[in-house]
């Protein structure tokens, strides 16, 4: 069976490490984590919220800066992540390449001696 034998390329390519499967993951983690920095600013309207409603006329102005706050945290750590999943992006596009620049040498190298 042809599929049976790609599956098992496949997996021993990836139990092997000679295909690194974190660069095809990358999206996913970006996502998962974008998911949790969005509960931040969930958690700053909860406490604006109870701040607002335990101290009434004063709380509020305390309760609308820790809402702005959380927001404006939120939007740090977004731009944040994003340049640390770019970077992890980069670092394994690196990797693939230097794979392959490997893989040409040494297919250069296996010409020039049947060449002699």
């Amino acid at each position: 069976m042809p599929g049976n034998k790609t599956n098992r390329s496949l997996i021993s390519e990836y139990l092997s490490f000679d295909r690194i499967i974190a660069g095809e993951s990358l999206k996913l983690v970006y996502w998962i984590g974008l998911g949790l920095i969005a509960l931040i600013p969930f958690g700053a309207i909860g406490a604006g919220v109870g701040i607002a409603i335990k101290d009434f006329p004063a709380g509020i102005l305390a309760a609308i800066v820790g809402i702005v706050i959380g927001f404006l945290i939120a939007a740090a750590l977004v731009v944040l992540w994003r340049l640390l999943c770019e970077f992890f992006a980069a670092v394994f596009q690196i990797s693939e390449d230097l794979r392959a620049w490997k893989a040409s040498q040494d297919s250069d190298r296996d010409r020039d001696i049947f060449r002699r």
